[in-house]
């Protein structure tokens, strides 16, 4: 049998991401867990752990149209270089702002917080629509996307457990600045690589409406886009931010400390990485649509099984197969909407979508916040789960009517 795993790594620019990436989001992973712990240590607030990430996530989304024009406008591998640059120094500011003014520590994350979600508003738009550039066969592109979103849910599961010791043994100030020392790593893989110089757009061809219009028109002319759209909006809303809760299950359900946090998260990013290189093992001729159903109704159970169990052990099985299931939500629906892109349009449709999960997520974040300070985390987790696997059937039931008229 052939093994299509690692096919993206036959790509030398894709290597170069691949190696560079997984250091850096070891280290922002690292500085998230951070957050989220002073955050809540400071203000036993689950209100304001919301409010931390609508800090972050909000920006992006203000931004992030304007960052998949600027991606399609101009060069996605310089524009990449830049936002990391920035990424590199918002670190090094959060770092000493923590050391030197503690006492105004909660804000300066705040509004550092802020300041990291608009880099990130130009930021992702332009890497996921470069992974395509990277991989020398298009077919290859799925895999790629798989082994980022691996990578990415791999670093979830160490940054969090070594932040989880870092903070109980040296304290946050190291975290972050940990975290700052990994995008040096990124930056030099970038300088490395050797992507093929297109041209930007010429000004006579920058309208900034026209170029909006263009995306939303092919996103509405193409169903399987836009279908695509309409679920991970539903998704981003009401399910995605279950993980705000996280630090309250973590302190007030298991009655633990900052390295019960750090497990916690680090096996949610387990689960996920499991599910991203299933995903990664796909063969070509996989209905990837369908994977997206079914993943999703998994989420869903592993999310309602979790709510409702107080032991420590049985919670971490049954957030691993959520999360297993979750991984599809993000990286199938990434993959699908990459497929069925020109790469004329690519950085604007990615935008669209980086819009809704940067958007959304933080509101359904603050909502899920407030939600649980009347209901409880556990029976607003169950609520997510539920509302889950409702979802995932109406998408399998359109689906299903899709092909049913195909045929006829």
């Amino acid at each position: 049998m052939k093994i299509t795993t690692f096919n993206a790594f036959k790509s030398r620019n894709f290597r170069l991401f691949f190696i560079g990436q997984s250091t850096s989001l070891v280290g922002t992973w690292m500085q998230k867990t951070a957050v989220s712990w002073v955050i809540y240590s400071l203000t036993q607030s689950k209100f304001m752990l919301g409010i931390t990430v609508f800090a972050t996530l909000f920006p992006t989304a203000v931004f992030s149209l304007l960052g998949g024009v600027v991606a399609d406008r101009y060069n996605k591998h310089r524009v990449l270089l830049l936002t990391q640059v920035a990424s590199l120094i918002q670190a090094l500011l959060l770092t000493l702002a923590i050391i030197f003014f503690r006492q105004y520590s909660v804000w300066i994350i705040i509004g550092l917080s802020v300041v990291l979600g608009v880099i990130n508003g130009f930021d992702v738009p332009a890497r996921q629509s470069l992974v395509r550039d990277m991989v020398e066969n298009d077919r290859d592109l799925p895999n790629a996307v798989a082994l980022n979103s691996s990578m990415v849910n791999l670093s979830k599961l160490f940054g969090p457990a070594l932040a989880g010791f870092v903070l109980a043994s040296f304290g946050d100030e190291i975290c972050f600045g940990l975290n700052a020392i990994s995008f040096a790593p990124v930056i030099i893989s970038l300088l490395m690589m050797k992507l093929p110089q297109l041209r930007s757009k010429p000004k006579s061809e920058r309208n900034l409406r026209l170029e909006f219009r263009e995306s939303l028109a092919y996103i509405r002319g193409t169903p399987v886009v836009g279908s695509v759209i309409v679920f991970v909006s539903l998704m981003s809303l009401l399910v995605l931010p279950f993980s705000t809760l996280t630090p309250v299950f973590a302190k007030d359900v298991f009655m633990g400390t900052a390295a019960t946090l750090g497990t916690l998260d680090g096996i949610i990013g387990l689960g996920a990485f499991l599910g991203a290189i299933f995903l990664a093992s796909l063969k070509e001729s996989t209905d990837l649509s369908r994977v997206l159903a079914v993943n999703s109704a998994v989420f869903g159970v592993g999310l309602i099984l979790f709510s409702q169990t107080a032991e420590f052990p049985l919670a971490l099985l049954f957030i691993a197969i959520g999360s297993f299931g979750m991984m599809s939500v993000r990286t199938v629906s990434n993959t699908i909407m990459q497929l069925h892109s020109p790469h004329s349009l690519r950085g604007r449709i990615i935008s669209t979508y980086v819009l809704i999960v940067t958007a959304l997520v933080p509101i359904g974040s603050l909502l899920v916040g407030g939600v649980s300070h009347y209901i409880g985390a556990a029976t607003t987790v169950l609520v997510e789960g539920i509302i889950a696997v409702i979802i995932a059937l109406i998408y399998g039931r359109y689906l299903y009517k899709g092909r049913s008229h195909k045929r006829d």
